[in-house]
């Protein structure tokens, strides 16, 4: 049996509709309890099915912005075999941060459900 590659067929989410939201998407990988950067990166592409890929370098200006607001915290791990990790805590700011965030989120989709709903009056 030949193999299909959908991949090209795969519709892929356009970075521009998620811009904004990288932060939150990083704080609530972490609510769910530490993990290092190349994990985080791994974590989005399975959880959208490999349908959304951040750039590292956007993931990493999050990292560094993120930290510098207080919401998450940094330290190297005890690595036995390869390179020393960086890992990330959430902060009780980030907690706070991601809740809010995710108010915000879900106002905004109202907002625009209602605004994209199909007038079926006018049809």
């Amino acid at each position: 049996m030949e193999r299909v590659d959908m991949s090209k067929d795969t519709p892929k989410l356009s970075s521009d509709m998620l811009r904004g939201h990288t932060e939150t998407i990083v704080l609530g990988i972490l609510h769910k309890g530490d993990a290092y950067g190349f994990e985080i990166y791994n974590t989005i592409l399975e959880r959208t099915g490999e349908q959304y890929e951040l750039k590292e370098t956007t993931l990493y200006s999050s990292y560094k912005r993120l930290e510098q607001e207080g919401c998450i915290s940094s330290y190297w791990g005890d690595e036995t075999q390869g390179a020393r990790r960086r890992y990330y805590h959430l902060t009780e700011k980030g907690r706070s941060a991601y809740r809010q965030n995710m108010n915000d989120w879900e106002f905004t989709r109202k907002i625009l459900e209602d605004l994209m709903k199909i007038d079926e009056t006018t049809d």
